[in-house]
């Protein structure tokens, strides 16, 4: 006999699966998910992610082999973890703090994290904060079976030009692969709603959907705030609109919130907008859509388009998204510095696997690797589950990457323009000044509200704290953070790593 032991995501191709497979389509979403994992295994064994499109990670008891069997799907769109406790037993889900809970765990801080989480900003690679505890990567599958782990990749990205095709080609197949999606992201007695930014990545989805209301979040600060662009996109595409005011108290309010319930600490500040519009779209509804995928696939982001000018020196400093603290600044403010615990080594084994690939290729596949798995879909997940919220991303496939992996990058990135192909795909059912709009991000103003003195006593506290003690030369931190009162505002991303590390550490260890 098979049971499923834990088991997170949405299988989108559940009809066909069902017909394959000899699976009851009235059952419900949960007994019907549960059966084509098993019947899914029990037919293809490791090979079954390779037919199923979806969100998932899972774990697997198979009586008969007296096997545990674990899957995360190819982005690792969920989380999951596992741990080996002192008397042999296998901890495992998508929980830490499931985990945590359970007998043989033994709670110790991995303090060489705090070395790469300062240049991140999230917790990429396989380890985590916890000692001991570690990530089931992407595209992987993990077996124990008497006393025995085994981890096997059964995907992993990869990039194989083709250039027989024109740019309106590969729109027209982006368009067309997304149609197909959309028909499986939902059943018809489901209501859902969309997520909404300026982006054209939002705005595509929701014209593709049958969403009838877009949800924002924006801020007083006009400088800041898309969701003017949004409300204007929901009303041309005749949808409803709802939007979350974000007000610098709110934001700083929800740090411990966010930091407790994402389990490992996380530099991203935009991670707590998303959480407050997660609590704010859950109030009506329980399924939402989000764009994510498409920028990391097809070349969305600004500094892409330098790429063939970083060339060969890519695989020297080009971690991901984000690389915020160099090491000399680290060994002047980290009370223990670790020689050859480097960002760098995490990417390693990715640029040894794109050798001879173009050099935007080699970007989009560290960003896939490192940059998707340990922030972007992390967020996601956490914030909206911490709410009460499903979120699914149709642009988070499979069937999308693989045109995206066959795309020249003269169709991703041009001197002008980002996403080229992708843009004129969704200029399909768009209007130009939406499809071609110039990439905002999502913008927070933290680094105006860190300065100011009504918003920022809790981090000059923790700056100052016995916590920072612990890890800092308080001097030096405290150094970096009146520099950036005194004007210089590019230290708030480093104020703001080390703020967000320390009220993690604190829910973690401290006052628990």
């Amino acid at each position: 006999m098979i049971k499923v032991l834990e088991y997170s995501g949405h299988i989108r191709n559940w009809e066909a699966l069902c017909e394959e497979l000899g699976i009851d389509k009235t059952l419900t979403r949960t007994a019907r998910e549960e059966r084509i994992i098993i019947r899914a295994y029990e037919t293809w064994a490791g090979d079954m992610a390779h037919h199923i499109h979806g969100m998932f990670a899972f774990a697997l008891w198979d009586d008969a082999e007296e096997k545990l069997f674990c899957l995360r799907d190819q982005f690792g769109t969920k989380p999951f973890y596992y741990y080996e406790t002192a008397d042999g037993t296998l901890l495992y889900g998508g929980s830490i703090r499931k985990i945590m809970e359970q007998p043989g765990f033994v709670k110790e801080l991995n303090e060489e994290m705090l070395q790469l989480y300062l240049s991140l900003t999230y917790v990429a690679g396989e380890d985590t904060f916890f000692k001991g505890l570690k990530k089931l990567l992407p595209g992987r599958h993990l077996t124990w079976q008497k006393g025995k782990l085994t981890i096997e990749r059964y995907w992993a990205p990869r990039f194989r030009p083709d250039d027989s095709k024109s740019l309106e080609d590969w729109a027209d197949e982006i368009h067309t692969t997304l149609q197909e999606i959309m028909k499986e992201m939902k059943t018809e007695d489901e209501t859902i709603e969309s997520f909404l930014s300026g982006g054209v990545d939002s705005s595509y989805v929701l014209a593709m959907s049958d969403a009838k209301i877009a949800n924002s979040c924006g801020y007083d600060d006009e400088r800041f705030d898309e969701s003017g662009l949004a409300a204007k996109t929901a009303e041309l595409l005749d949808r409803e609109f709802s939007r979350c005011r974000v007000t610098p108290e709110e934001y700083f309010d929800i740090v411990p919130y966010v930091m407790y319930n994402m389990e490992q600490p996380i530099g991203d500040a935009s991670a707590l907008v998303f959480a407050l519009g997660c609590k704010a779209t859950a109030e009506h509804t329980e399924l939402c859509y989000s764009g994510e995928g498409a920028d990391e696939f097809f070349g969305g982001y600004n500094m892409y388009r330098n790429a063939e000018r970083y060339g060969e020196n890519l695989k020297t400093f080009y971690v991901g998204n984000t690389n915020i603290m160099k090491e000399d600044e680290k060994k002047q403010i980290l009370k223990r510095y670790y020689e050859g615990v480097l960002p760098i080594g995490i990417a390693k084994e990715i640029y040894e696997e794109n050798e001879g690939l173009d050099p935007l290729s080699k970007m989009s596949d560290v960003d896939i690797q490192i940059w998707l798995e340990g922030d972007i879909y992390l967020n996601i997940d956490k914030m909206s589950t911490a709410a009460g919220l499903e979120v699914r991303m149709p642009l988070t496939d499979t069937r999308i990457f693989d045109i995206a992996s066959r795309m020249p990058s003269k169709y991703k990135v041009n001197e002008e323009q980002n996403k080229v192909a992708f843009r004129t795909a969704a200029a399909k059912l768009l209007p130009e000044e939406i499809a071609f709009r110039k990439k905002l991000g999502f913008i927070v103003p933290i680094r105006i509200w860190m300065a100011d003195d009504r918003y920022n006593q809790d981090v000059r506290a923790k700056l100052r704290s016995a916590s920072a003690e612990k890890f800092f030369d308080v001097d030096a931190i405290n150094a970096i953070f009146e520099d950036y009162i005194g004007g210089n505002s590019d230290n708030w991303r480093k104020v703001w790593t080390i703020y967000t590390f320390l009220v993690w550490y604190e829910e973690y260890f401290v006052k628990r």
